[in-house]
């Protein structure tokens, strides 16, 4: 990509002039594209159709090997030939963690035979549109974060309107009304990836705004703005989650059948053991897990909050990080989950984190000392 932009410094190039010149897909050389933009190793223009140009530092970056992160080297030939996948006997390619866009890491999980985010950039090379689906805190999307660094999210719930989708009209500074586009329009018209979280709180009615989109259709006609009609450019593709036990998620028919693959996504207890969370706990969240998967439980620890039980016990200790352990839990499972950590954990007498009696001036200026302090200086008498 960076040869490419080199050789040709006085140009503009398009997403698509780039994949033609290249041989490789459009979302291969999209994410390459804005891997140098966000290096600094090239500029990028314009909005609508973004273009990509050479900058001092292009040459250089082009004289440097460079590893890329899965699912940036599909060939476009076989994308357009074939369905994308691996060969049966196939050893998964090695997917080391990822740093998404807020800096996060994300460590890929087996998919398919493949590291979960090059499983999710093929199938967008195949415009395959992928439903993730499982429990809150689970890494839906990290992963979709990971996998597309082009992404847009859309937050859904019960208030998303058409208007969160597409657009409205907003009032400008100078007093008159501009029509402002939402996210669908915007992936649409820069060919990036919409990801729809919680998909499954948004009402129907305005999902149905979104099928078009994704059909062979690929436009949409926006009916607040003249009646205008936005077609999705090459690289446009929609994902989206779904919370099954979260209250009011319907996952409907019409929603279901415009999802060709639906990726069951649950808690890796491998990776938090790995992340050097305490065994214990780690023990106590499968304990749970598998009580939940007998229909036995409601609400089991994921990967989030066995993150946040490791940040708690940092900052204030084994045990008030399990009690807010058992204080996060739903109201009805938390004689369950309390349960398991005196059993589980040898902790007896833990109950949520609660305030306690107040402190006495002379104690809270203790507490707040800092380890290893010997406390208040005396003044020296005369």
């Amino acid at each position: 990509m960076a040869q490419l932009l080199a050789a040709r410094p006085a140009d503009n190039l398009t997403i698509g002039d780039m994949a033609r010149q290249l041989g490789h897909s459009h979302g291969a050389v999209r994410n390459a594209a804005l891997t140098l933009v966000r290096r600094g190793e090239a500029d990028q223009h314009g909005t609508g159709q973004p273009r990509f140009r050479a900058n001092g530092k292009t040459a250089a970056a082009a004289r440097a090997a460079v590893i890329s992160p899965p699912g940036t080297h599909a060939p476009r030939a076989q994308t357009a030939t074939a369905r994308p996948s691996a060969p049966a006997a196939s050893k998964p390619q090695q997917g080391g963690p990822i740093r998404r866009a807020g800096g996060q890491l994300y460590h890929p999980r087996e998919l398919a035979d493949l590291p979960d985010v090059e499983a999710l950039n093929r199938l967008r090379d195949a415009d395959v549109p992928v439903l993730l689906y499982g429990p809150p805190g689970t890494g839906k999307t990290s992963l979709v974060e990971a996998a597309f660094p082009d992404l847009i999210t859309v937050a859904g719930d019960g208030d998303t309107t058409v208007g969160d989708l597409i657009g409205e009209y907003t009032q400008a500074d100078a007093g008159g009304y501009v029509f402002q586009y939402g996210p669908l329009v915007t992936a649409m018209t820069e060919g990036r990836a919409l990801l729809v979280d919680d998909a499954t709180l948004i009402s129907p009615k305005v999902l149905a705004a979104l099928y078009p989109a994704m059909d062979g259709r690929r436009q949409i006609q926006v009916k607040a703005h003249k009646g205008e009609t936005i077609k999705a450019e090459p690289g446009f593709y929609v994902v989206a989650g779904h919370n099954p036990g979260v209250h009011g998620a319907v996952l409907t028919e019409a929603l279901a059948s415009r999802f060709s693959v639906q990726i069951q996504v649950g808690t890796d207890y491998d990776l938090a053991l790995a992340l050097k969370i305490d065994a214990r706990v780690v023990r106590i969240a499968r304990h749970l897990a598998s009580q939940v998967e007998l229909g036995e439980l409601g609400w089991a620890p994921q990967l989030r909050e066995l993150l946040s039980y490791h940040k708690t016990e940092a900052v204030l200790g084994t045990r008030a990080a399990l009690a807010n352990l058992i204080g996060i839990a739903p109201v009805e499972d938390r004689d369950a989950v309390a349960d398991a950590v005196r059993k589980m954990a040898g902790v007896q007498q833990v109950a949520p984190l609660t305030l306690g009696r107040q402190l006495s001036a002379t104690s809270a200026s203790a507490a707040r000392q800092p380890p290893g302090s010997a406390g208040p200086a005396r003044r020296s008498s005369r």
